[in-house]
């Protein structure tokens, strides 16, 4: 997630038709990023790995092969061919191919997630699980450490919180429409977040991913043991699980908007920002 620092002291103006590096990024804010990036790649594979171990998902405050699922990945046998699909309450979607049954060694196979996206590839809970606690336990190690430092150096409050005028429909709409079209932020303004991209990360960091580790505490018989609350904050273990699944495919969906935006935007210019903290920008306002 791209997270500009404009915390630095100005840069004298270039001349006009010239470009100049301006810096965006904090080390801080770059380092958390990328091991993100790490922890939710590793977090996304070994979860999946999990899944496949039971692929349904309940609501309530039980689960099992009889009751009936509120999202299920399976396959079903018509004659000697199986057949992959998902079901999502009583809408039935075949997936053949990818989900429910997938190609291993040449074979259909029946599996939920194909082995190419799980780790590891071959089925065993029990590695998936370890690969899964360690990255979850040092994504909150490495949340508190991002949260910490936007506190402690403003960061939080001076990039991620909209201002009023940025939250009027009218300003918002116009970001969805230049979105639409592919027109991105020129100049100055490029060193600034848009309302989009603030209430799109404050949603991820304040909402999305603190969701995610509370269901999975929830799902922990040890800490449930310890904090007999837990599961009944979200209605039972299953809805528990439930909400885990769907906050994770959320996550999915919005890196894939991320990288799509980073790469319309200016691929190496952002990567640029992100590794060394450097933004490039154009002082007649050209598209950087």
């Amino acid at each position: 997630m791209n997270k500009p620092d404009t915390s630095s002291a100005p840069t004298p103006s270039a001349p006009p038709g010239r470009r100049r590096l301006v810096k965006r990024h904090s080390l801080p804010v770059r380092i958390t990023h990328w091991v993100n990036v790490l922890c939710l790649s590793i977090l996304l594979l070994s979860g999946l790995q999990i899944f496949n171990a039971h692929p349904r998902l309940y609501w309530g405050q039980y689960g099992a092969d009889a009751d009936r699922a509120f999202i299920a990945i399976g396959a079903r046998q018509l004659g000697d061919t199986s057949r992959g699909y998902i079901q999502i309450g009583p809408l039935g979607i075949e997936t053949t191919g990818f989900l429910g049954v997938s190609s291993e060694d040449g074979a259909a196979a029946a599996r939920a997630f194909p082995t190419w996206l799980t780790l590891p590839s071959y089925h065993d809970l029990g590695a998936g699980r370890h690969w899964h606690f360690f990255f979850a336990w040092l994504l909150v190690i490495n949340g508190l450490v991002y949260l910490a430092h936007g506190l402690w150096c403003g960061h939080l409050r001076r990039d991620l919180l909209p201002t009023r005028a940025q939250l009027s429909l009218r300003h918002l709409w116009r970001e969805v429409i230049d979105h639409a079209r592919l027109r991105f932020a020129r100049g100055e303004a490029a060193r600034r977040y848009n309302a989009l991209q603030k209430l799109a990360y404050l949603t991820v960091v304040g909402g999305a991913i603190p969701l995610m580790v509370l269901t999975g505490l929830a799902m922990s018989p040890g800490l449930n043991a310890v904090f007999p609350f837990l599961p009944d904050l979200f209605g039972g273990r299953p809805s528990a699980r439930t909400l885990h699944f769907l906050t994770a495919s959320f996550l999915v969906l919005f890196v894939i908007v991320h990288v799509a935006m980073v790469v319309a935007s200016g691929l190496w210019n952002n990567l640029r920002s992100m590794i060394s903290g450097r933004y490039a920008i154009d002082e007649t306002g050209d598209k950087p």
